[in-house]
């Protein structure tokens, strides 16, 4: 079971961005472009958790974090304000109407994700997977482990993250620049070949014994973990 999470966004690019990430951190996202459509999607599916922008058309964030907050149905669902207004006061104010998290535009995807599993292991710990499977490799995410046929690989932070985000969409490409994104953060500047370097080490961790590399190579693309291997 993974956890559905609604994104009620007005920037359409932000919101494709959004829902990618959540997707690739395998949970299910759900895109409300307005106040009018994030209410019709509650009153068929119970999200939860709710990425609220502050500044939508007709009604506000900050007014359906009230109304929500006041229905018995919807009053514990864990709510993310997004926008950018920065101001203390701003702040202040959406956390006193009951958003249980605030980020400030432009933010880290890295960091939103960390903010969402970390209100995730509260609410409703159940929803988060602690181990990713593939083949003879499992990732314990709770204890950072690694182990291939059940002995235990030892992997620098950068190639355990590397692993971590390509084994949660087994089979699907992704570019460097995704993974530069995704994998060292927006805010940090690395070049491409800096990518490959880290998978490189990788592979080799995985495959000290000979076994088969998981790892595919897509020319002119990209990486991913190979649900064949």
């Amino acid at each position: 079971m993974s956890a559905t999470i609604l994104i009620v966004e007005d920037e359409a690019d932000l919101a494709t961005l959004l829902r990618y990430n959540l997707e690739a951190k395998g949970f299910k996202a759900l895109v409300a472009n307005d106040g009018d459509e994030a209410i019709a999607i509650i009153a068929e599916v119970k999200p939860d958790l709710i990425l609220l922008d502050w500044m939508l058309p007709v009604v506000s964030g900050i007014e359906l974090c009230r109304r929500w907050r006041k229905n018995q149905e919807t009053a514990n669902i864990p709510i993310i304000m997004l926008t950018a207004k920065g101001e203390e006061g701003d702040k202040v104010r959406g956390l006193a109407t009951g958003a249980d998290d605030y980020m400030v535009k432009p933010f880290s995807t890295l960091e939103l994700m960390a903010r969402i599993e970390a209100i995730l292991r509260r609410s409703s710990p159940e929803l988060l997977s602690q181990n990713l499977t593939a083949g003879n490799i499992e990732l314990d995410k709770k204890n950072f482990r690694v182990l291939r046929e059940g002995k235990e690989i030892h992997l620098g932070p950068i190639e355990y993250r590397l692993l971590e985000y390509l084994m949660t969409s087994i089979g699907r490409v992704y570019s460097r620049e995704q993974l530069l994104n995704n994998v060292w953060g927006s805010d940090v500047y690395v070049d491409d070949r800096t990518v490959d370097v880290h998978i490189a080490r990788l592979r080799k961790s995985l495959t000290k014994n000979k076994q088969q590399d998981p790892i595919r190579t897509v020319r002119g693309a990209g990486y991913a973990f190979d649900e064949k291997f």
